[in-house]
């Protein structure tokens, strides 16, 4: 692959993903990609790009390691708290009027984020917990394999309590191993989240969701992408169902039409 103006090293690397790994870089922007080569190259000790290319080529163990960098996993539970309180409002909205209540969590990285619905859901008594149903997708299957199995190690996660604090009784919902430096999701949660794995811009569309979530994925994205990532999201969308994306993302002019704002502050929208 070719990147005008791209330095040839770099466009060498960026070629090598694309061809011999799980991962296609043409939908991320280049600073993105930079940046994640780079800091693999710095923990490698390699100088140039050509000489991580080399690396990359003859170690398995050094793609494996890249491709974790690449994958877009960096989440916590109830990730900017100020968003999940307005969620509430919405949930108890959506579940209010009786019936299932269908939400997506797309790019969904280790599940936290759609563990964090199911939790809302159980914790806040407005909300009619057991009509929520939440699907979970990501492109990475191995991350879709950690995030069924609800186990997060403690290391990882800075704060648990502090990330938990929406909740009123946190240990209602998740099972705290202080001895055993980890910590997991409850049975009753993770109940009520499925996982699968979805391509946003070339998978199969989707529909019937009240609530889509796509937080943070989309300032990753080049820019010739985010219409069909939109096309996928609108139209998984229920007339009057809601789409939260990220504190700085913002709806592609093209498709403000098709939504009202709900909170434009927390980037929350009712499809029209």
């Amino acid at each position: 692959m070719s990147r005008t103006g791209t330095d040839p090293g770099l466009s060498g690397v960026i070629g090598y993903i694309a061809d011999n790994m799980a991962f296609e870089p043409d939908s991320y922007n280049e600073s993105y990609l930079d940046r994640r080569i780079s800091a693999r190259m710095r923990r490698a000790d390699c100088a140039a790009y050509g000489e991580y290319l080399e690396l990359l080529s003859s170690e398995a163990a050094e793609r494996a390691a890249l491709l974790d960098a690449l994958s877009v996993n960096v989440t916590s539970f109830f990730r900017n708290p100020t968003v999940w309180e307005r969620l509430r409002d919405v949930l108890a909205e959506l579940t209010a009027s009786g019936g299932t209540v269908n939400c997506w969590s797309a790019a969904c990285a280790d599940g936290r984020e759609p563990y964090s619905i199911a939790m809302l859901a159980r914790d806040d008594p407005d909300i009619r917990d057991r009509s929520v149903s939440v699907t979970a997708t990501d492109i990475d299957a191995e991350t879709l394999t950690e995030a069924r199995k609800g186990v997060y190690e403690s290391t990882r996660t800075t704060d648990i309590g502090e990330q938990l604090e929406p909740l009123s009784d946190p240990e209602a919902h998740v099972d705290i191993d202080d001895g055993g430096g980890r910590f997991s999701v409850r049975n009753r949660v993770q109940r009520m989240v499925s996982f699968e794995q979805h391509d946003l811009i070339s998978g199969p569309p989707k529909n019937g969701y009240d609530l889509v979530l796509c937080r943070n994925l989309l300032i990753y994205i080049d820019s010739e992408y985010k219409t069909p990532i939109f096309e996928t999201l609108t139209g998984a969308l229920d007339d009057g169902g809601f789409l939260t994306i990220g504190k700085s993302e913002t709806l592609p002019r093209s498709f403000r039409e098709k939504y009202t704002p709900y909170d434009r502050s927390q980037h929350i929208y009712r499809r029209d």
